[in-house]
């Protein structure tokens, strides 16, 4: 393929990182035995990183970035791919070490794609993206823990309005459960009352204690912020209940006490959904797919955006005033 295409690029100039649409071709995209006609993809918080100075994604310049993206195969040379598939890509390294799916064309590695479901349109591949396999994910390793023997559990999501929160508490809804806290530092709450939640929190709700124990309020948590907030959470969890870590929105570092985990028995997760295998992002795909409904789409979809849009958006991504999961329209 030798014609150009268009690209959101991210480039750093005079100790600046700039970004802008501009022509490519496919002899400047990463490696990989595949070509991608992209047709959508979505916003994410590592996204906005990516679009800014010292955001610790991008590890070296040109890129593009886009963690995920749906499309249909034009070529490849990959067994068991084939011309004409609709394919999603989520992680690996997509839209951080490798050209990612803010561009009309892709190049990547076979092993990295997922087919789509027949019954699944790719624009719906690209909003459940990572953000849905990570909530997938961290859903599934509270099952580990006893999440699923009560459907009254009482659950707290973190960063409830963004994609991660919005998909878990969707998917835990179509699961039976009601029990459902939302945690927010906006002050509307039009967004989570939209998605049915039961209970909603702010921030300094939560921060407002700080012993070691504290009443059990929550049975199973999934964190997306991390930080103090996190720091907060976890005296609060209850016997034998489980917390899973996805996201760092409120910083890297917390301090606590061993007291959570060896009196009250509390398991902690880590998830990353970045180096799933094939095989175990298809296992998660098949929850996904099947606990979908209009519904839940029409509520967390923000807006369908083109790519000289992405930015704007991006920037409220960083800012904290962005709710629900943004498309890009690609082709």
């Amino acid at each position: 393929m030798d014609k150009t295409f268009k690209a959101l690029i991210v480039s750093e100039k005079d100790d600046s990182i700039i970004s802008s649409i501009e022509d490519w071709s496919v002899d400047r995209l990463s490696e990989g035995d595949t070509l991608v006609e992209v047709e959508y993809s979505a916003i994410n918080y590592k996204d906005a990183l990516a679009t800014i100075k010292n955001g610790g994604v991008i590890r070296s310049y040109p890129m593009i970035p886009g963690i995920d993206f749906s499309g249909t195969i034009i070529e490849t040379t990959h067994e068991g791919l084939s011309v004409g598939d609709r394919v999603v890509v989520t992680g690996q390294g997509t839209g951080v070490s490798h050209t990612g799916g803010f561009s009309e064309i892709a190049r990547i590695p076979g092993e990295w794609i997922q087919v789509v479901p027949q019954d699944l349109d790719l624009k719906v591949a690209a909003f459940v993206g990572t953000a849905g396999i990570t909530a997938a994910q961290a859903i599934h390793r509270l099952e580990s823990v006893g999440l699923g023997e009560n459907k009254e559990s009482s659950i707290l999501i973190t960063g409830a309005t963004g994609g991660v929160g919005s998909m878990a508490i969707n998917s835990l809804k179509a699961k039976g459960f009601n029990n459902i806290t939302a945690l927010t530092r906006k002050k509307s709450t039009d967004y989570l009352d939209s998605l049915g939640v039961q209970h909603i929190i702010s921030t300094e709700e939560i921060l407002e204690n700080t012993r070691p124990l504290q009443k059990q309020l929550f049975d199973y948590v999934i964190d997306t912020i991390g930080g103090a907030t996190l720091e907060a959470i976890l005296p609060k969890i209850s016997y034998g209940g489980g917390i899973s870590l996805c996201g760092n929105a409120s910083g890297i570092k917390f301090s606590t006490t061993v007291l959570p985990f060896i009196l009250r028995g509390v398991t902690m997760f880590g998830i990353d959904s970045v180096q799933l295998t094939t095989e175990e992002k298809s296992a998660l795909w098949d929850t996904i797919k099947d606990s979908i409904t209009k519904e839940m789409i029409d509520a967390t979809i923000a807006n369908e955006i083109s790519l000289e849009d992405i930015v704007p958006v991006t920037k409220q991504l960083l800012e904290g005033t962005h709710s629900g999961r943004t498309i890009v329209k690609i082709k």
